[in-house]
């Protein structure tokens, strides 16, 4: 019983289920260990597990039919994997992986599914969740398509430090490559100018945020939108994350 209320605490969508739907995945919920670089999923390929995640954070990437890769979105203890599942599919074009360590709750899809069948507070509740990160994917598209790619990365920054604790995003230049859909050279050019205005310090493998707010105005306009709108379908919002204005979510 105390592992269950642990386990609730710290996943947000666990944590804001009702009781009586926290006890129709209790049965099926394995607490696990999630590495770095764990694939959760793979690209058009049948979805065995959802997991809610406790600590860490997991990327989705899109991928070309010619092996182009970018991410396009990410989650942490905020919510959950597979949103395909919620949304009634049994897998996604996209490839799901451990971007930084953590633990989380794992359920058979099907235990999910089921679950989401007699509960109508709880497919609710999840689909909820799956239309916040739908707002969030859209917005990665503007800002790939739109921002300069030092805001693309202050946003990106300000996302991952959302959801882990402290200050301190450990990633490397390579894997930070990837996720912004550019060459190396240019993300130490990117991060070169947030340390230059005294936002974060990069050591190896390591970002330190140092100046919040002034990422925030880094972002010029690209970070907010889905961080209100999720705070408004899930209640969800970050710890280190000053109260969203209104003007943010218009």
């Amino acid at each position: 019983m105390a592992r269950a209320a642990e386990t609730v605490s710290q996943n947000h969508l666990l944590a804001r289920m009702s009781s009586a739907d926290r006890a129709l995945l209790q049965p099926s919920l394995k607490s696990v260990d999630l590495p770095v670089q764990h694939v959760l999923e793979e690209p058009n390929k049948r979805i065995d597990y959802v997991y809610f995640f406790e600590s860490g954070i997991t990327s989705f990437v899109a991928l070309s039919a010619k092996h182009h890769k970018i991410e396009v979105g990410i989650v942490g203890r905020d919510g959950m994997s597979s949103p395909a599942i919620v949304l009634g599919s049994d897998r996604s074009p996209t490839e799901n992986f451990i971007q930084i360590a953590g633990r989380g709750q794992r359920i058979p899809s099907g235990d999910l599914v089921a679950a989401m069948r007699k509960s109508d507070s709880l497919q609710l509740l999840l689909l909820q969740f799956a239309q916040s990160f739908l707002v969030q994917t859209a917005h990665t598209a503007l800002a790939n398509g739109r921002a300069k790619l030092e805001e693309r990365l202050a946003r990106w920054i300000l996302m991952a430090h959302d959801r882990v604790d402290g200050n301190q995003v450990l990633l490397t230049h390579e894997f930070l490559a990837l996720m912004l859909g550019v060459r190396r050279p240019g993300v130490t050019v990117a991060l070169h100018i947030l340390e230059g205005k005294g936002l974060i310090r990069s050591t190896r493998g390591t970002i330190e945020v140092l100046d919040r707010e002034g990422l925030v105005e880094q972002c010029d306009g690209i970070y907010g939108i889905p961080e209100a709108e999720c705070e408004r379908l899930t209640g969800w919002r970050s710890p280190h994350m000053n109260r969203i204005s209104q003007n943010a979510a218009q």
